[in-house]
This record gives structure tokens, sequence and C-alpha cells, in this order.
């Protein structure tokens, strides 16, 4: 993992085409703006996992769904 210190107005630049820009730093609350390309997918890190979970949950198959074709 790569750890920076960025300051208000400060950017990060991601494979040239991701901008991740600190936005406002209030308490211990931290703003970012991102820009990035539309097909790439941006998620809060709790989202992802819940997507992930969802998604596991969504493939299981019950053996008694199982048909021979």
């Amino acid at each position: 993992m790569l750890v920076l210190s960025r300051k208000v107005g400060e950017k990060l630049v991601i494979d040239g085409n991701i901008t991740v820009e600190v936005v406002r730093i209030k308490g211990n609350r931290i703003t970012l703006g991102i820009v990035a390309p539309e097909e790439v997918r941006i998620l809060r890190g709790e989202l992802d996992q819940f997507s992930a979970q969802a998604m596991a949950s969504e493939t299981k198959i019950d053996e008694g769904q199982m048909q021979a074709c």
C-alpha cells in the first residue's frame, strides 16, 4: 500500500486518467473529489464489500436447483 500525505487542493493522478483531489478537511473527515472515465467503477470500501457479499450469495446454487440437461 502506498501512503501519501496531501493538503487541500492537492491531487493524485492514477494511471494517467484518474485524478483524486483533497477538496476539504474538517476535523477527522476528508472530502475527496474523483475524476475518472465512466467505465471505471468507484465505490466506497464498505459498499464494495457489501456488493461482493451480495454477488456471492446470488451466485450460490442449491444442489436441489440443479437439473441434468
